[in-house]
C-alpha cells in the first residue's frame, strides 16, 4: 500500500487511487465489497480515483468539497448513473427525477412534511410502536425473554407507519410480502454498476426474472393503494389530508391537468420505500449498539424515566429527549443508513488540484466521512457525547450528512427524526435487548446499509416505571 501511495505522489495529472492488477478489479471490488473498498481507497487522500476509463469514478472525502458538490455547485451535477438506472423500477420520483420536474414535485410534496403536519404523525408513530410492544408481550407468554429478528420487526413497524401516516393505507397484512419483495430488489441493485447493464437485464437469467417479478408485484401493491384512494374520492370521501391526498389533488402552477397515474405511482413508490427503509435500518443498528454498550443504555433509560415517567411519548416530547437524539445521531454516524451519494458532472469540474472530466461520477460516502478520525477521534467508538453542542460546532458541516444536503436533501428528514426518536423512546422504556449468541454482525452496503445476516435479539420486559 505504501509503495502505491508514493508512486502516485509524483503526478497531479490524475487523482491517486488504488491500482488494480487488471482493469476491472476495482469495479468488481466496488460491487462485491463496497465498504471495505472505500475504506482502503480513502487512504489515498481527499480526491481519489476509484474506477478508470475515459470518465471514471472519483471519491471525495473532504467535507468542504462535499458541500461544494451538494450545495454550492449543485447545478453542475445530476444524479449518478446508478440512480438514473433505478428509474426502471422507481420511475420519475423525487429520488431520480431532475430539473423542473423534480422542483415542481418537491414543491407539491413539501406541505406533507411541514412541522405542523409531522407533529400530527406522532400519534400514529407511537400507536404502532405500542402495538408492536403488545404483540411482543403476547409472544413472550410468561417466558423471561423472546428471540426476534429486530431488523424484520423494525422494517414491519416503519412500513405500517409510513403506509398509514403518508398514504392513509393499512399495510399490516401485506408487510411480510412487501418486505421480501424489497429485499429481492435491493439484492439486485449491485448489478446497476455493471457496464452494459441495460443489455444484461434483458438476458433470461434467473436473477433477472426474480427481480422483474418482484418489481411487478410491488408495483401492483402501490397501484392498488392509489386505486383504493381514487375510488374513495369518487365516493365523496374527503377525510384524507395526507400525502396521497396532496398527490391526487395536485395541479401545476398553470392549472393544467393534474399528475398522471404514472407520476403519482412513481412518487408513492419512492416515498413508500425510502420512507421506511432508512429509519428501520437506523433503529436496527441503534438497538445493536445499545445492546453492546449498557452504560449508554442506562443513560438512555434515565432520560426516558425523567422525561416520560412511564407514559407514552408524544410528538411534544421529541425536543426534550436530548440524549435519545444523541444516541440516534451517533448510531447513524457509525452505521449511516444512506451510506453513499453519487453525482454525475455535467461539465469538467475542478476540485483541489484536479479536473474531473465531464460525465465522470463523483461519490461521497457517509460511511467514509463519518469514520474519519480527523473529525471523530477513536471513530469506531460508540459515544453519544460527540453530539454535545460544542462538539458539533467544532466540526465542518458536512462531516456528518446522513440525509444528504443541499436542494436535494432528503425531504423526509424531519419525519425520520421524529419517527426514530419516538419509536426508540416507546420501545426502550419497555424492553431491553441483547444480541443473540449465534448472531453474526456484518453491514451490507446495498442501496441502504442493512445487517447482512439480519439482527437476532433476545428481548426481555423491563420493570414498569412508577
Amino acid at each position: 500500500m505504501k509503495a502505491e501511495l508514493q508512486s502516485h505522489e509524483k503526478t497531479a495529472a490524475s487523482p491517486p487511487g488504488p491500482v488494480p492488477i487488471f482493469p476491472a478489479l476495482n469495479l468488481i471490488s466496488l460491487i462485491r465489497t463496497p465498504l471495505q473498498f472505500l475504506d482502503r481507497a480513502a487512504q489515498y487522500g481527499e480526491v481519489v480515483k476509484l474506477v478508470g476509463g475515459e470518465r471514471g469514478t472519483y471519491l471525495l472525502t473532504n467535507p468542504d468539497d462535499i458541500r461544494d458538490v451538494l450545495v454550492t455547485h449543485h447545478r453542475q451535477f445530476v444524479k449518478s448513473p446508478v440512480l438514473q438506472r433505478m428509474k426502471s423500477f422507481l420511475g420519475e420520483g423525487l429520488l431520480t427525477s431532475e430539473g423542473d420536474l423534480h422542483l415542481r414535485q418537491r414543491r407539491l410534496i413539501q406541505p406533507a412534511f411541514h412541522r405542523e403536519r409531522i407533529q400530527m404523525y406522532g400519534q400514529i408513530m407511537t400507536g404502532y410502536a405500542l402495538q408492536t410492544s403488545r404483540r411482543w408481550e403476547d409472544c413472550l407468554d410468561g417466558r423471561s425473554h423472546l428471540q426476534i429478528d429486530i431488523h424484520q420487526e423494525m422494517m414491519r413497524l416503519t412500513m405500517v407507519i409510513v403506509g398509514q401516516a403518508l398514504f392513509g393505507t393499512n399495510v399490516e397484512q401485506e408487510a411480510a410480502e412487501i418486505g421480501s419483495l424489497i429485499k429481492i430488489m435491493l439484492a439486485g441493485s449491485d448489478r446497476l454498476l455493471l457496464p452494459f447493464w441495460e443489455r444484461i437485464q434483458r438476458l433470461p437469467l434467473p436473477g433477472n426474472r426474480e427481480l422483474f417479478e418482484a418489481g411487478v408485484k410491488l408495483d401492483g401493491v402501490i397501484r392498488r393503494m392509489i386505486a383504493d384512494r381514487r375510488e374513495a374520492a369518487e365516493r365523496g370521501e374527503s377525510r384524507y389530508t395526507d400525502l396521497m391526498d396532496l398527490l391526487l389533488r395536485a395541479r401545476d402552477e398553470e392549472g393544467s391537468g393534474g399528475m398522471s397515474d404514472q407520476l403519482v405511482r412513481d412518487e408513492v413508490m419512492t416515498l413508500f420505500l425510502a420512507g421506511h427503509e432508512t429509519t428501520a435500518n437506523a433503529l436496527t443498528w441503534t438497538w445493536y449498539l445499545l445492546s453492546q454498550h449498557p452504560e449508554v443504555e442506562e443513560k438512555l433509560h434515565a432520560e426516558l424515566a425523567q422525561v416520560l415517567g412511564g407514559r407514552v411519548p408524544e410528538a411534544g416530547d421529541v425536543d426534550r429527549l436530548v440524549y435519545t437524539r444523541k444516541v440516534l445521531s451517533e448510531s447513524m454516524r457509525l452505521y449511516p443508513p444512506a451510506w453513499i451519494i453519487g453525482r454525475e458532472a455535467l461539465a469538467d469540474y475542478r476540485v483541489r488540484d484536479y479536473v474531473l472530466p465531464a460525465g465522470s461520477t463523483v461519490v461521497m460516502s457517509q460511511w467514509v466521512v463519518h469514520h474519519d478520525p480527523r473529525y471523530y477521534p477513536d471513530p469506531l467508538r460508540f459515544d453519544p457525547e460527540r453530539w454535545n453542542p460544542d462538539a458539533i460546532a467544532a466540526r465542518p458541516r458536512f462531516a456528518y450528512f446522513p440525509f444528504g444536503g443541499g436542494p436535494r436533501v432528503c425531504i423526509g428528514e424531519p419525519f425520520a427524526w421524529m419517527e426514530g426518536i419516538l419509536i426508540l423512546a416507546a420501545l426502550a422504556q419497555r424492553w431491553s435487548m441483547r444480541l443473540a449468541p449465534d448472531q453474526r454482525i456484518e453491514p451490507l452496503g446495498q442501496v441502504t446499509l442493512r445487517p447482512k445476516y439480519g439482527m437476532k435479539m433476545q428481548i426481555s420486559r423491563r420493570p414498569a416505571v412508577d
